[in-house]
């Protein structure tokens, strides 16, 4: 961004003890929760499959990518349908656990800054924490996270 009056819409994607913050271009849709089919042999954050509008959407815990203990669906559990970008993934999108709605909000460089690039495990699918007023959500590393997600069995 050049100056402070560009704005990018984006979301913040409330997990169990945390938050993410993607661009709202990224998401697709936001869908109840339903239990995905687990196929035996798969990492722990990968949760398995659900039918989105007619397609298998693999479904992920991002608590579980950060080797957190994965939450259990509760009222508010919904799932987060991203575009797939990378052309990795056959399916063209995939789904995030996610602990309730996410929050619609604008931000620009006067409200985002840089807090830190360290404290998750090596390898998960983050770029960085930022600063965003009294928040401070984790930008994903999408790209990272759907080629975790390829090398998966689980996509059609």
């Amino acid at each position: 961004m050049t100056n402070g009056n560009e704005e990018l819409y984006s979301l913040l994607v409330p997990l169990a003890e945390d938050r993410l913050i993607v661009p709202r271009a990224c998401v697709a849709e936001v869908v109840r929760f339903a239990a995905p089919e687990h196929e035996d042999g798969a990492h722990n954050w990968m949760l398995g499959n659900v039918t989105w509008n007619g397609r298998p959407l693999p479904v992920v815990s991002f608590e579980g990518l950060l080797d957190k203990e994965v939450p259990a669906a509760t009222g508010r559990t919904r799932i987060v349908v991203f575009y797939a970008s990378t052309g990795q993934l056959k399916t063209g999108f995939f789904g995030v656990l996610t602990q309730g709605f996410p929050q619609l909000v604008r931000v620009n460089e006067e409200v985002l800054q840089l807090h830190t690039t360290e404290g998750w495990p090596k390898g998960a699918p983050v770029h960085c924490r930022v600063k965003m007023i009294n928040e401070f959500p984790l930008i994903p590393d999408l790209e990272r996270l759907e080629a975790l997600l390829a090398r998966e069995s689980l996509q059609a």
